[in-house]
């Protein structure tokens, strides 16, 4: 079923939009919290004749001023941007985070930007927004204007806890696959294209499709049970995400290689989703290929009784 249709606008600059229901963030992950804003957005946007619009900044502003302490992505721009079509959004205005955007004054980013160049009707944004240079600008002042509406959404709690990206990077950290889901409303997923590797997995007897990562700091390393999505059907496996520290230095960056069972051809090419249902076990460096080929094994022994214990239920 192809997505409905959304228009990517490169900079504030160079956007024309008509009258719209405004959002903005990161929307990192479009987790619960995210699609719950969402859904406020085009439910505004239907009751006054609205176009809906999501801005949103590349690269996170944390990656310009903390880069070493910046948090991990939990999805791409391509990932993003498809999420964001399918939450119903027409126009997806993604401007560059630069030292000199970042210096905009609050009030000159409320009426220059907001009511000028996205010709905003009404804007909704959570209760904690911050915007402008030094982060000076917050609800009230956005409020200031006879441009726009303003409405702010209360953080979106699950199970007693706080629906963010923040959490959702914890889950992924602890393994706890479950949590993830709950809290994105899907399981987390990584998608890429298969690209060639060393060949490796071949050679050990396990094959696997090498996905093509976008962020050098995926949120979570390890074994996993998956399903992948993007063939003529979803296909259980096993896939590695990380270093590699049997066959690759520590300091190595972190591939995705996923070994589907029962399946032998080339997909080089191909654009696939994997997404991650449940943590088998950490990375280990093995004493050498024989216990790592014992241990794949295992791994793939318990990745087919996980699915046969979901279809059990």
């Amino acid at each position: 079923m192809p997505l409905p249709i959304m228009q990517v606008v490169r900079g504030v600059a160079a956007a024309q939009l008509p009258p719209c229901a405004l959002t903005i963030g990161n929307f990192d992950g479009v987790h619960l919290g995210h699609q719950a804003m969402l859904a406020q957005v085009r439910n505004i946007a239907h009751e006054r004749g609205l176009a809906t619009a999501v801005l949103t900044f590349e690269p996170h502003p944390r990656e310009l001023f903390t880069p070493d302490s910046a948090p991990a992505r939990l999805s791409s721009f391509r990932e993003k941007a498809e999420r964001l079509a399918a939450e119903g959004i027409d126009y997806l205005i993604v401007q560059r985070f630069d030292r000199r955007f970042a210096g905009y004054e609050a009030d000159a980013f409320r009426d220059e930007i907001i009511a000028g160049r996205l010709n905003a009707r009404h804007v909704i944004v959570g209760d904690d927004f911050c915007f402008g240079a030094r982060r000076a600008g917050d609800i009230s002042l956005l409020a200031q204007t006879q441009a726009f509406d303003v409405q702010a959404l209360p953080t979106v709690v699950h199970a007693g806890g706080r629906v963010s990206s923040t959490a959702v990077r914890a889950a992924l950290a602890q393994g706890d696959m479950a949590q993830a889901a709950t809290l994105l409303g899907r399981p987390y997923s990584i998608s890429g294209r298969v690209i060639g590797g060393d060949r490796l997995g071949r050679q050990l007897g396990f094959p696997t499709a090498n996905i093509q990562l976008h962020h050098n700091k995926p949120p979570m390393m390890g074994v996993f049970v998956v399903e992948v999505h993007g063939l003529e059907k979803p296909w259980q496996g096993v896939a590695s995400l990380g270093v590699r520290p049997t066959v690759k230095g520590a300091d190595a960056a972190p591939v995705l290689e996923v070994h589907l069972f029962d399946f032998n051809r080339q997909i080089y090419g191909e654009h696939l989703r994997v997404d991650f249902l449940a943590k088998l076990r950490d990375e280990e460096k093995y004493s050498g290929l024989e216990p790592l080929i014992a241990q794949i094994h295992k791994d793939c022994d318990q990745a087919r009784d996980w699915f046969a214990n979901r279809d059990r239920h």
